[in-house]
């Protein structure tokens, strides 16, 4: 038991400081990254998402995202740009960073001591499967990837390849 508190206190720590920054990084952006390099990565369509949530729910997003894959980053940038007053934000940001750090640390140790009784008693089952759950998420990535490239212009007839 006390791993996992040691556990979640550190990823709590690791939590408020990653997300706290990407806060604050979006609240000194503000409108500017609009204008900047970073416009292009702004407008997609996830942040849009991102940023009609926050707009309508406000607060809650932020503390909700902690518990996604790849929404977090952007709820809490689009926090800061959009100038979420703190007295909103903090408290999203400790319930949700709370229930990340949780989630993380007792799936975490739960996954790693499985795996340890796993490579101790039978090495050959803990190298096939940890082999299978790599190529299970490459085949994932690959998978994605290859959804959301757009397909390449195929030329008119009378034009070479």
């Amino acid at each position: 038991m006390g791993e996992i508190a040691f556990t979640a206190g550190a990823l709590y720590v690791i939590v408020l400081l990653r997300a706290g920054g990407t806060f604050a990084v979006g609240w000194l952006a503000g409108a500017g990254a609009r204008r900047s390099r970073f416009a292009e990565r702004i407008s997609s369509a996830k942040f849009q998402r991102v940023e009609r949530a926050i707009q309508r729910w406000g607060a809650p997003v932020v503390a909700v995202s902690f518990l996604t894959v790849g929404f977090q980053t952007a709820a809490n940038f689009l926090a800061g740009s959009m100038r979420m007053p703190l007295t909103r934000y903090l408290p999203a940001l400790f319930v949700g960073g709370a229930a990340w750090a949780l989630v993380y640390a007792t799936v975490g140790i739960g996954v790693l001591g499985v795996l340890a009784d796993l490579f101790a008693e039978r090495t050959a089952l803990g190298v096939a499967a940890v082999t299978a759950l790599l190529l299970v998420v490459c085949g994932v990535v690959v998978h994605r990837r290859r959804r959301t490239v757009p397909p390449a212009p195929v030329p008119a007839d009378g034009e070479a390849s």
